[in-house]
């Protein structure tokens, strides 16, 4: 049922791509914000404090929620698979990445700039007014290879591990760290928690994930770049999938953004040409490929066991 749950999540996600309206990481985010005003605390509490707070906020939402996911699959019994494909659809989000990143290509293969940031901007927390064509490219490029990863093979990997809950969860922390995951003021103790989860659980996903790119792409060319680049970069996660990502693709990645008005030198990931609009489309197709590739491992292995039984 695994499998069925799988393929049929998948095919929700490419016949109805994101829910418009009512989505529930939308309402998660809501939700995680009350949660916020609740446990933040005093602005004179210690970091210690902070950090005991935020690790709360986190083991109410996320396992709160898991654990409710994994009572209503028993109570549903032999249609609990129905509800682990639905959770699975809502948790992918192959189409709804590939329809961003084709508004940003068309953007700039019509020359118009100002929208293609626009649009990047509704899919990276760099900012964006005064990027380049090569900037927003580049921008777009690393957020698929990124995304891919979490919102792709990330949740796939989970469900393969724990069914539904493990997709839920997984999806939830990594919704808890892009809201609380930032080392600012108010959020590099409180966010302690929901960062260092992510971390955790993206730990192996983000590794098959860079393996997936090195494997549907230029090979060697990925492998010496997650080998030799991955390590400087400030994620362990983000490096090697953006890094074997650039490798596979052979496009230049990383180098500097401005986060909130204040200019980064990132290390560069990947080699090869400047990103361009073209690129994106080819990150977008390196994902879908992949995805692709670990359904297809998947019927493979529920045969070989059909077989041996």
């Amino acid at each position: 049922m695994v499998l069925l749950a799988a393929l049929l999540a998948v095919l929700l996600d490419c016949l109805l791509g994101e829910p418009r309206r009512w989505h529930p990481l939308v309402g998660f985010g809501w939700l995680a914000q009350q949660a916020e005003k609740l446990f933040y605390g005093a602005a004179a509490s210690s970091s210690f404090t902070r950090r005991l707070r935020g690790l709360a906020a986190v083991v109410l939402l996320v396992g709160g929620l898991g654990l409710a996911v994994g009572v209503a699959q028993r109570s549903l019994g032999s249609w609990a698979w129905l509800l682990d494909a639905f959770l699975l659809y809502l948790a992918l989000g192959a189409a709804s990445l590939g329809e961003h990143a084709a508004a940003i290509r068309r953007a700039l293969e019509a020359g118009n700039l100002d929208q293609a940031r626009r649009c990047v901007g509704q899919i990276v927390s760099r900012d964006t007014a005064g990027m380049d064509e090569a900037a927003v490219a580049r921008a777009a490029v690393e957020s698929v290879l990124e995304n891919g990863c979490d919102a792709v093979f990330g949740a796939l990997f989970w469900f393969f591990v724990a069914g539904a809950p493990g997709a839920v969860v997984y999806r939830l922390a990594n919704t808890l760290d892009a809201m609380w995951g930032y080392k600012t003021g108010r959020y590099l103790h409180y966010g302690w928690a929901a960062a260092r989860l992510d971390d955790l659980l993206n730990w192996i996903p983000a590794r098959l994930t860079a393996l997936t790119y090195l494997l549907l792409g230029s090979r060697r060319t990925a492998w010496r770049c997650w080998r030799s680049q991955a390590a400087a970069w400030e994620s362990p996660n983000a490096g090697p999938v953006m890094a074997a990502g650039g490798g596979a693709l052979k496009v230049r990645l990383g180098g500097p953004a401005s986060y909130r008005g204040r200019p980064e030198s990132r290390p560069v990931l990947g080699e090869g040409a400047e990103a361009s609009s073209g690129d994106i489309s080819r990150a977008v197709a390196l994902v879908n490929r992949g995805m692709g590739l670990w359904l297809a491992l998947l019927v493979l292995l529920a045969l070989g066991e059909w077989a041996l039984a």
